[in-house]
């Protein structure tokens, strides 16, 4: 996109704003922001927060309202239990997610980033504001910094980490708590670290993580770590409507003379958009990987201008057609085609989850056995039957033979009860009378039921003697 810019030499593309020519890194101090974007940021941010932290305590159906359970291969999202036999359901959830991602930002650039990415919104609106409050603007931060190291120091610097490395906890708690539940994080409290040795050095491992991302890798997650920001270059085109500067007003650019008239563009020159950029990038050569799209260069430009009395919107959110052509944001071929795939795979999601089954069974012959001869004369095969049940109640569970003729005998009682959001399994012979058996391996057919309800019907194979008619 930038190479329509009429100032884009490409010299910036070549360097990382927050790493200097020896490959050491630059810590950036970005200036506190403040304007109208930001402040509808902050109330966009602390919305999320308090879903975020609110999250594992919702429940619906009596289950959590998400759930992440990695470990145990248990999913729940918006009430809906999702096992390892969904697997497909979630995948295709998972990819109209994705997709959808792609199509907005194809559509509105890199605004997840900074309005909704959890690493964006901790970091400025929590770990940032902490800083700002205890030592101070950009400024008073290089200031503190570079002096020698005093009681005030020490107190500032050792009291921001302490608040860094609690708020670092609480995340962790908050992102554990998606992983096992919220129930099993209490018991984590209440019968202490001993009792539950590996969640509690999950938990230290997570917080630690949290520690150091905050404290200090910051933007390096966004340049360097985050694979979405490497992606928006495949993106992004000429109609995306993202961060931008509109070098058609603002150049050339210089400072503003008093009583003197120049042909300078409405761009003074005064750096703000760079100083209170989080990641140290200079908008006004175009649109970049380290950009997240946070507005705060917007609100300190509109600053400027009002100041200077010029029109607002020097930078703002605009397409590079919008800006050098003046045409309109508007859909095009890509993105209708986005659309419709996407719209395609969410109905493909939508069908297989009205119709998938509540109950998945899984049946086998137990391998290694030989069939046996009964008393009765009968023949008998032993099988094992998995159940699982994906419903939030316990369920009884019938099981009716349709061919061959025989009988079914539970081993571990008459009644089967599989347990909800639970795996149940269990074994029965089968029994047959040997006059049904007319080839070595028999075809079975078997229905499953639930409270009168056909659940599904399975085939195995039945292995005996063959019976010979003598008459």
């Amino acid at each position: 996109m930038s190479s329509a810019h009429p100032l884009d030499n490409e010299h910036f593309r070549d360097e990382l704003s927050n790493v200097d020519h020896k490959g050491s890194r630059l810590w950036i101090y970005p200036k506190k922001p403040k304007g109208k974007f930001y402040n509808y940021r902050i109330w966009f941010s602390w919305i999320l927060m308090v879903l975020m932290f609110a999250g594992p305590y919702m429940k619906l159906n009596d289950r959590p309202l998400l759930l992440l359970n990695i470990l145990e291969r248990k999913f729940i999202i918006f009430g809906m239990v999702f096992w390892p036999q969904d697997l497909n359901l979630f995948a295709l959830l998972m990819l109209s997610f994705i997709l959808f991602i792609v199509l907005f930002t194809v559509l509105f650039g890199r605004v997840w980033c900074g309005w909704a990415c959890p690493q964006t919104i901790f970091m400025e609106m929590l770990f940032r504001r902490i800083e700002y409050f205890i030592e101070g603007d950009a400024h008073q931060q290089i200031k503190l910094d570079e002096q020698e190291w005093t009681g005030q120091k020490i107190l500032k610097k050792t009291s921001k980490h302490i608040l860094f490395w609690i708020l670092s906890f609480v995340i962790a708690n908050t992102f554990l708590s998606y992983i096992i539940g919220v129930d099993e994080l209490k018991l984590l409290v209440r019968d202490g670290p001993v009792a539950h040795l590996g969640k509690f050095i999950s938990l230290a491992i997570f917080t630690s993580v949290f520690y150091f991302v905050y404290a200090r890798m910051r933007e390096l997650v966004c340049v360097f770590i985050c694979p979405y920001g490497r992606l928006q270059g495949l993106m992004l085109d000429k109609n995306s409507l993202v961060v931008a500067y509109d070098f058609v007003r603002g150049e050339p650019r210089g400072k503003l003379k008093k009583d003197v008239i120049t042909n300078n563009g409405d761009c003074v020159d005064c750096k703000l958009c760079v100083n209170v950029c989080p990641t140290g990038i200079d908008i006004r050569n175009g649109t970049q990987l380290e950009c997240v799209n946070c507005t705060a260069c917007i609100d300190a430009c509109d600053e400027v201008m009002v100041k200077i009395e010029k029109p607002k919107g020097l930078i703002r959110f605009a397409s590079l057609n919008g800006i050098t052509e003046g045409a309109k944001m508007g859909l095009n071929a890509r993105n209708v085609a986005y659309t419709i795939v996407l719209a395609a795979l969410f109905g493909v999601f939508v069908y297989l989850l009205v119709t998938r089954k509540l109950i998945e069974t899984t049946m086998l012959r137990t391998p290694g056995m030989l069939y046996q001869k009964q008393q009765d004369g009968k023949i008998s095969n032993m099988y094992s039957i998995e159940f699982v049940n994906k419903t939030f109640k316990d369920l009884p569970v019938e099981l009716k033979l349709i061919e061959p003729k025989g009988d079914i005998k539970i081993i571990d009682g008459e009644k089967i009860i599989v347990h909800k959001e639970s795996i149940g399994k269990t074994s029965f012979f089968l029994n047959v009378d040997p006059k049904e058996i007319r080839k070595n391996s028999t075809p079975v057919t078997l229905e499953v039921y639930s409270n009168g309800i056909l659940i599904e019907s399975m085939q195995s194979k039945f292995n005996g003697p063959v019976f010979k008619n003598t008459h």
